[in-house]
């Protein structure tokens, strides 16, 4: 189980660098056993034309090898470290000075300021040891205020060159940010970089809000609210922050709502007559069709990335379990069996993995299992872990953690899937139920 979900990172073991001297094209690292050594790479200041470009050429480094340490499969050589020094992008790079402190990975590049708003940033990636840079540079334009996300933006192409994955890092994450005591606990919706930067506040805190769902194309949040007094399904437009409330039967709780692929399809729980069951809804016209009727409590769902299936959690077998069925209802079969209680299935956005809240033994854990119900592993334990979301490559689950205590605050944490790297987001305050949106666009 353990060579299978490190296998799936195709990154995870980077102790031999000699893989990146074979190909100038994305890289894929031969997965041998389950022992990471993190890849030294060093990233020297960005060469800036100007005095006010070398400000914003400082914080775009110190954005991207804050990307690449934080993944765990990186570790950045301190600068005074640094032998050679890079004054001129043109200028050959002296490898035996980078290859005298270790480095495996170098980072060069140029920052530009024309006028005063428009930034141009250029970069190439280097194979210290074999003496040449991995493909063709680069180059990024944008806005002098949106450095943060062309500094992502190069962490990708590095992160997506060395590993043969997809970066993660030119994302945005949406949340219930809390506040207040637990007896009187504020929540409202907020979004935020995947570091936690450049937090906004998307809904005010006169209603309780709970499960904000990305879609597809990370235009619009999906959640409940209780605006009304009772439970309903909202979606709201991100750029506009406009909101309506989705069209469900006077008198009846709808909740858990995730989008389809499409983004023109949603399915959510219904609850009616004492029963709970799946249902979905076409966003622009309102109508919903029933996809589950059974006297047990159906919920949670989540699309495969094609559409065509659907992982939910149900009672149905006396406690709570997994199950997955077509998208367009019908027989449902089971693929949890280990002891204890399951729910928040996700499916994975590479299609491979389902990611669950498991509770046994008196913890809360977040795991992984493949959609057969095999290969099941416990990345985390802890007092209360719930709400796992992936991240865009399918290769790290961000969750909420609940501390024992008084106060019990809820905090965001992410975890790659080997179970490794478990890591604490930095956000404003009380923080749960994360959607970890697709990169941006």
């Amino acid at each position: 189980m353990m060579r299978y979900l490190i296998g799936l990172l195709a990154a995870l073991t980077l102790g031999a660098l000699p893989a990146l001297a074979q190909n100038s094209g994305p890289l894929r690292i031969e997965i041998t056993e389950g022992v990471i050594e993190p890849m030294p790479f060093a990233a020297p200041d960005f060469v800036a034309d100007s005095a006010a470009a070398q400000e914003v050429s400082r914080d775009i480094t110190g954005v991207i090898a804050a990307d690449l340490s934080g993944t765990g499969l990186f570790r950045e050589i301190p600068r005074d470290a640094h032998v050679s020094r890079i004054t001129s992008f043109q200028s050959p790079v002296q490898y035996a000075d980078w290859r005298a402190i270790n480095a495996q990975v170098l980072i060069t590049g140029s920052v530009r300021l024309d006028g005063s708003d428009r930034l141009v940033v250029q970069f190439r990636i280097h194979d210290v040891f074999a003496g040449r840079e991995l493909g063709d540079g680069l180059q990024f334009v944008g806005t002098r205020a949106g450095w943060r996300r062309i500094a992502h933006k190069v962490a990708d192409q590095v992160y997506s060159r060395i590993t043969g994955e997809g970066g993660y890092f030119d994302s945005r994450v949406v949340y219930v940010a809390e506040s207040g005591p637990k007896d009187q606990r504020a929540k409202r919706l907020a979004i935020m970089d995947y570091d936690g930067a450049n937090v906004q506040y998307l809904t005010d805190s006169s209603s309780l809000v709970l499960a904000p769902r990305f879609s597809p194309t990370g235009d619009r949040v999906l959640y409940t609210s209780y605006e009304s007094g009772f439970p309903r399904i909202y979606v709201l437009d991100v750029a506009s922050v406009g909101r309506r409330a989705l069209p469900t039967l006077d008198g009846n709780m709808s909740f858990a709502p995730r989008f389809a692929p499409d983004g023109r399809t949603i399915v959510y729980s219904l609850s009616q007559g004492g029963n709970t069951d799946l249902y979905r809804m076409d966003v622009s016209g309102g109508q919903s069709a029933r996809l589950t009727s059974a006297p047990s409590i159906e919920t949670a769902p989540s699309y495969s990335p094609d559409g065509r299936q659907i992982v939910f959690e149900s009672d149905r077998s006396g406690a709570p379990q997994l199950y997955i069925m077509s998208a367009g209802g019908g027989e449902a079969r089971r693929i949890s069996f280990g002891q204890g209680r399951y729910g928040t299935p996700v499916w994975s956005p590479r299609g491979d993995l389902i990611a669950f809240t498991k509770q046994s033994g008196g913890r809360f854990h977040i795991g992984v299992m493949r959609t057969d119900g095999s290969e099941e592993r416990l990345l985390t334990a802890s007092f209360l872990d719930e709400s796992p979301t992936w991240a865009p490559n399918g290769r790290v689950i961000m969750f909420t953690r609940e501390t024992r205590g008084a106060q019990g605050e809820a905090r965001l944490y992410s975890v790659d899937i080997s179970g490794r790297n478990l890591k604490q987001v930095e956000t404003r305050g009380g923080a749960s139920d994360p959607s970890w949106g697709p990169l941006q666009r």
